[in-house]
């Protein structure tokens, strides 16, 4: 069967100090095999130590520009556009990377004035509600969190001076966290393990019973309401937020009120950010400016935390994306949204209508089923 989509561009990614690649030299080969030919930017892979030798070897053509990239029919990122990216999209065109559009309304505005067909991995949503293109970052993301709350807490880069494991007969760091999902049970699950006191929040109560058994009371499990997030907040050393509703912004769930009762020099980490954040005192920041500090506290908001291990997270994305990736190019976006419903509910933007309810509600823009809007 001839594929819908007959090849794949892989650019390099743009935004800052953000070295993860949206393929891998095996994944060159799947595609191959299917008979898509791929065009990878020059030193795409270069961060994540992927050579463009290893890609020739798998099968690909290395191109000098962005533009070569952009320029095939359907094209895989890990990252929303950046502003410089938004010339390169155009009707004809379908896009498969993270697209967070509630978050970044000027890249919705684009996809939609260009008419692309904007597929994002973190709103693939499956039967039961979870998020298997999401699930992946989120572990790393949750991990990185707690290794960047730890660094922060040291004084020289603004904290307290605080231990996360302590030392004996000296209380270790109180670490909470708030949402029990990939990102928050990663995060307490990382700190558990520096010996630090741990409290998890989170309104699923199943999510927590699950937490308890897995951890045996090692993690405190506390049902998140306001008040319970008041009063953890009060003598905190680390706060990292990991609230998310898949494709909509993030709830605030700690105000800049509670923000101003939390010891001085402690952290926040707000892994939500490129949902909008979930704690009110936050603005995304970059791996070459990584905090700021208010009211005292030093603030943590890097919108692509995975991007600084990119190793790892290449490898740890594209294994989950592969496959989904494949079913696009092969079939392409109506096609595979057809036979996948988890596919149908990643596709955000079609021919200028927004096609995810989530992001549309949060945008204040008109909703139109997806698969409707692929078959008109």
């Amino acid at each position: 069967m001839k594929p819908a989509h007959a090849t794949l561009g892989v650019p390099k990614e743009t935004k800052t100090l953000e070295g993860r690649v949206a393929l891998t030299p095996d994944g060159v080969r799947e595609f191959e095999r299917a008979g898509v030919q791929v065009f990878v930017e020059t030193q795409a892979g270069a961060a994540a130590s992927i050579t463009d030798a290893e890609y020739t070897a798998a099968g690909a053509t290395i191109v000098a520009t962005a533009a070569d990239a952009w320029s095939q029919s359907m094209v895989v990122k890990v990252k929303e556009p950046t502003e410089k990216e938004f010339g390169f999209l155009r009707p004809d065109l379908t896009l498969f990377t993270y697209l967070h559009l509630a978050a970044y309304p000027k890249v919705a505005k684009a996809l939609l004035d260009n008419k692309t067909t904007g597929v994002a991995y973190e709103t693939v949503q499956l039967a039961d509600g979870s998020l298997p293109l999401l699930a992946p970052m989120s572990e790393v993301a949750g991990r990185l969190a707690t290794q960047a709350g730890a660094h922060y807490l040291q004084r020289p880069y603004g904290g307290r001076g605080v231990l996360m494991g302590g030392a004996p007969g000296v209380r270790p760091a109180k670490v909470v966290v708030i949402g029990a999902g990939n990102v928050g049970w990663n995060s307490a699950w990382i700190a558990a393990g520096m010996e630090a006191e741990v409290l998890l929040l989170d309104k699923n109560l199943d999510r927590l019973r699950f937490v308890d058994q897995i951890h045996r009371g090692r993690i405190v499990t506390i049902t998140s309401n306001r008040g319970a997030i008041e009063r953890s907040l009060l003598d905190a050393d680390l706060v990292i937020g990991a609230v998310l509703v898949a494709g909509a912004r993030a709830p605030v769930v700690v105000t800049e009120e509670m923000v101003k009762t939390m010891k001085p020099g402690s952290v926040m980490v707000d892994v939500a950010i490129d949902q909008g954040g979930c704690i009110e005192t936050m603005r995304e920041t970059t791996h070459t400016d990584p905090v700021y500090e208010k009211h005292g506290v030093v603030h943590y908001a890097v919108g692509n935390m995975p991007g600084a291990v990119p190793h790892t997270s290449t490898y740890a994305l594209t294994n989950a994306t592969l496959p989904y990736q494949l079913s696009v190019a092969v079939h392409g976006a109506r096609g595979a949204a057809t036979a996948d419903p988890a596919i149908a509910l990643g596709v955000n933007t079609v021919g200028g209508k927004m096609t995810n309810k989530p992001s549309a509600e949060a945008l204040s823009l008109d909703f139109v089923e997806p698969l409707t809007a692929l078959k008109g």
